[in-house]
């Protein structure tokens, strides 16, 4: 029986909901009045339910798509502004005991080196990551007790924040690991992470058990119910995602967001993020083999779709996808990006090793700073901002602000002066002038009082070399 606010997978992620989700989705996606209720209720940007998402979804009709694409673009805006927010993986490990056979990081490949990093090598990637600008890491790893217990995470993530670099240093890491129990949960938190991030990879139990055969992620249960555990341990900033491809996109639609319901009706709050991977290449995997593989149209849609029906949400696209791919679906409602990635262990230090630890292959590898051009020169603010980690903006308290539309008078002028700071300290001149052109045109943006004239005296204060502030 579906019950949103249980603590079982199996009730709030079931099955039978999802069936007759979509079964509902193809008798109204051809009635013009149920979709026009749907479009006017996404405007009023109060979000949707999983049904009306994949009523949405499921209609063909151009012109609902057209307003669809507009719809989101308005809504990420009003939420999120042009602000898109940057980070990198950082990945420490790909020692792995399971067996999903979509990665190549499972127990039986053969082919693939394995490495785990020590902490002098681990201060050395991070080292590279902030000459290259970024403030905002997402530690990954290979679930392995032995080789990557929790003590290893803790004590690199102590690592991270411990270096400093021409002044500079992390400011947050988040944090992509296996599911765990409550106090581990409790123990992240307290190390000072910031979102904790896991994907389901499918919501549909049937592929899940056949694409995980073995190893402790292949209990769908525990899995599924991590990030009530994450809360229960006071992680209350929780990314989801799936891996689209391995499954009917149409089912993990509708199981993303009976995931979101669920942690709004039990914790009140929804995911602090969704992310939208899609499987790709990588050692010893094929797309071939994988016959859900989605088209670029049918995910620009999910993308847009996804946005009118979880308005709050950050969404998150890596660089899996192509340069072409994320400037369309950043028009689709993205709020995050990654930027100079590398998907192996050691890569940031290690470039020429870079593919044979690579966990997919990087479909944009553009440095950082190309992408921070490319973001100004599509009109929007690259933001390397971390203030509502540091300053306890998570949780309920970001909602909160967020759907009042209160959080844009702290990330707007966050965003401009962490720009300010990567301008100084990394950027190529071209992208510096397109930079100082941004933030003067955004800080006539901000209405005068106060919040401009503290916002211009900081920038001011950075250029001078004082920075005394946080964000």
């Amino acid at each position: 029986m579906y019950n949103p606010a249980s603590h079982k997978a199996g009730e709030f992620i079931c099955h039978e909901e999802v069936m007759e989700t979509l079964e509902e989705a193809r008798r109204e996606s051809r009635n013009a009045s149920r979709i026009s209720e749907i479009l006017e209720k996404a405007a009023l940007c109060r979000g949707l339910g999983h049904r009306e998402a994949a009523i949405l979804m499921e209609c063909d009709d151009p012109g609902v798509e057209k307003k669809l694409y507009a719809l989101a673009e308005k809504i990420k805006r009003r939420f999120y502004g042009n602000r898109i927010v940057l980070f990198a993986p950082l990945y420490l490990s790909n020692y792995c005991i399971n067996g999903c056979v979509y990665c190549p990081y499972h127990a039986k490949n053969r082919s693939i080196p394995r490495r785990k990093l020590s902490q002098e090598e681990i201060a050395g990637e991070v080292r590279a990551l902030i000459r290259m600008g970024h403030k905002r890491l997402a530690v990954e790893a290979g679930e392995d007790p032995v080789r990557n217990p929790l003590e290893y995470i803790l004590d690199s993530i102590r690592t991270i924040y411990s270096v400093r670099e021409g002044g500079n240093s992390i400011r947050r890491v988040n944090v992509n690991i296996a599911a765990t129990d409550v106090e581990s949960y409790r123990k992240l938190k307290a190390a000072g992470i910031g979102t904790y991030i896991l994907f389901q990879e499918t919501y549909n139990k049937e592929q899940y058990l056949k694409l995980h055969p073995t190893g402790p992620k292949s209990n769908y249960e525990w899995h599924t119910e991590a990030m009530d555990r994450a809360q229960e341990g006071g992680c209350d900033d929780v990314g989801i995602g799936v891996l689209f491809g391995l499954a009917g996109y149409k089912y993990e639609l509708t199981g993303l967001l009976m995931h979101a319901e669920h942690l709004e009706a039990r914790f009140g709050v929804g995911p602090h993020t969704i992310s939208v991977p899609r499987i790709c290449p990588a050692d010893d995997i094929s797309t071939e083999d994988f016959p859900d593989a989605l088209p670029d149209a049918i995910f620009r849609k999910l993308v847009a779709v996804l946005r009118v029906a979880v308005p709050y949400t950050g969404m998150i696209v890596s660089t899996r996808e192509s340069a072409r791919m994320r400037e369309q679906l950043l028009h689709c409602g993205i709020s995050q990006i990654s930027g100079g990635s590398r998907t192996s262990v050691g890569g940031y230090t290690t470039a020429e090793r870079h593919d044979e630890t690579a966990q997919f292959d990087v479909s944009d590898t553009r440095s950082l700073d190309d992408v921070v051009r490319w973001l100004l020169e599509n009109d929007h603010i690259p933001s390397f901002c971390t203030a509502c980690y540091r300053e306890g903006r998570t949780g309920d308290r970001f909602m909160s602000l967020c759907k009042s539309g209160k959080i844009s008078l702290c990330c707007t002028p966050n965003a401009l002066m962490t720009l300010k700071e990567y301008l100084m300290d990394y950027a190529s001149p071209e992208t510096r002038r397109a930079g100082e052109a941004m933030i003067e045109a955004s800080l006539s943006d901000i209405p005068e009082g106060r919040v401009r004239e503290v916002t211009a005296d900081r920038l001011r204060r950075i250029e001078t070399g004082e920075r005394d502030f946080r964000f």
